[in-house]
């Protein structure tokens, strides 16, 4: 149900930091391997997005959208096992879905590349190409750098898959932002971007696939409508900074909850084509929200202040 490729070197180096690193390097590389995660990244990009500048935070969300749905289809195609499932010295300190079968690939995702990875490297790396401060580039190196690291000593990734994600990472940054510099109506963009995201369908399983395709999606239509119907303000208000971005987050795990509700947890979890277009559709209509609806919000807030 997949395939077996690696350096000899890669499972060693894997087992010996395991090893040598415990329980207290396992607890380290957990939390820092948050910092690689979608909603971390969505967090990130909804902070800047709501409040600081929206044009910025647009930036970040286009790109990140193209390295999450890119990530998986290229995985789709490489097909490699996570290292725990080949090795027996390798442990699974952290499975990206601790409610199902750590053994499976369609919901733990397969290895090559690595998507935290490639997550730092293209939100990070953004924000340092975006304002171009030192304090961002020294972010920007040092963060996807401990992410990848914390990835294989997990033991869910190879050092090769770590490799290939900052890779990607750095390709999305200097691709999608050319795109966005050359592509001048947003609607063109947005269809490009889509465009090379399609192909999945025909082949892609796994649900990360799904999942960033949906977010690719709701992005780009609230994007297209925000910009032409809701016009929203950022605030310089600290107050109004916490309460929009901690409202927005539990709005993005509520809308995941609620939306659930329709549909059986069974068909939910059947990996079926039409359960995987109901996740796509559900984080569609999740990041159309935050990306539209939710600032729309902050206007007729204003309106009765």
């Amino acid at each position: 149900m997949g395939n077996t490729f690696y350096f000899a070197w890669e499972p060693q180096l894997m087992a010996w930091l395991q090893q040598t690193l415990g329980s207290v390097g396992a607890f380290i590389a957990s939390y820092v391997s948050a910092l690689g995660e979608e909603t971390v990244m969505v967090g990130i990009m909804g902070f800047i997005y709501w409040c600081i500048d929206k044009r910025w935070g647009l930036y970040l969300g286009i790109n990140l959208t193209a390295a999450c749905t890119w990530n998986p289809m290229l995985k789709n195609v490489a097909l490699r096992l996570r290292p725990y499932m080949v090795h027996e010295e390798v442990k699974c300190l952290k499975p990206v879905d601790k409610s199902g079968d750590i053994m499976d690939p369609l919901v733990q995702g397969y290895s090559f590349p690595s998507g935290h990875s490639s997550n730092a490297v293209t939100v990070y790396g953004s924000l340092a190409w975006y304002k171009r401060k030192a304090a961002l580039i020294v972010i920007a190196v040092a963060i996807p750098l401990l992410v990848g690291i914390s990835r294989f000593m997990l033991g869910v990734h190879y050092p090769t898959d770590v490799l290939a994600g900052w890779a990607l990472g750095l390709l999305c940054i200097v691709l999608v932002s050319w795109l966005q510099k050359a592509v001048k109506k947003d609607w063109v963009l947005y269809l490009i971007l889509i465009a090379t995201a399609i192909p999945g369908l025909f082949y892609c399983t796994s649900t990360d696939y799904f999942t960033s395709l949906g977010m690719m999606i709701g992005t780009y239509a609230g994007a297209f409508v925000e910009k032409r119907w809701i016009r929203f303000e950022n605030t310089r208000s600290i107050p109004r900074m916490i309460l929009r971005t901690l409202a927005g987050i539990g709005l993005f795990f509520g809308l995941n909850i609620v939306l659930k509700l329709p549909f059986n947890s069974e068909f939910l979890a059947s990996g079926s084509f039409a359960a995987l277009m109901v996740r796509t559709c559900r984080y569609a209509v999740i990041l159309f929200v935050e990306v539209a609806a939710y600032p729309a919000c902050f206007k007729l807030f204003r309106r009765k202040n």
